[in-house]
């Protein structure tokens, strides 16, 4: 059975930090480009981060929306078979539920999301 399951959302003060995890079992982890996009309240779903599957770090490729460019970083650990995402100097606006996303061809799997709320 396919899951992909988010885990680190939480309130967090404007400013603060938080890493988000995303853990994939039952499909072949590696060769999968994964990311991370966001949806808030009334608002359609966008792209956070991707990053793409080679195995040496050095050899993967990462893009990241506007909006988080120089803030937020994604990771991956494909013998952990898990991505992060690292995000730093929060915004009120990041407020939103973070969902991981698996893509391989035609092939494209989800997780359940996780609540950010940057608030004071």
């Amino acid at each position: 059975q396919v899951q992909l399951v988010e885990s680190g959302g939480g309130l967090v003060q404007p400013g603060g930090s938080l890493r988000l995890s995303c853990a994939a079992s039952g499909f072949t982890f590696r060769p999968h480009v994964m990311s991370w996009y966001r949806q808030a309240p009334g608002k359609e779903r966008e792209l956070v981060a991707t990053i793409t599957s080679a195995d040496r770090s050095a050899d993967r490729s990462t893009h990241y929306g506007d909006s988080v460019k120089g803030r937020f970083t994604i990771s991956r650990d494909n013998a952990r078979n898990t991505i992060y995402l690292q995000m730093n100097s929060l915004k009120p606006e990041d407020t939103a539920v973070y969902y991981c996303k698996a893509h391989y061809y035609a092939y494209e799997y989800w997780g359940q999301g996780t609540q950010v709320t940057v608030s004071s």
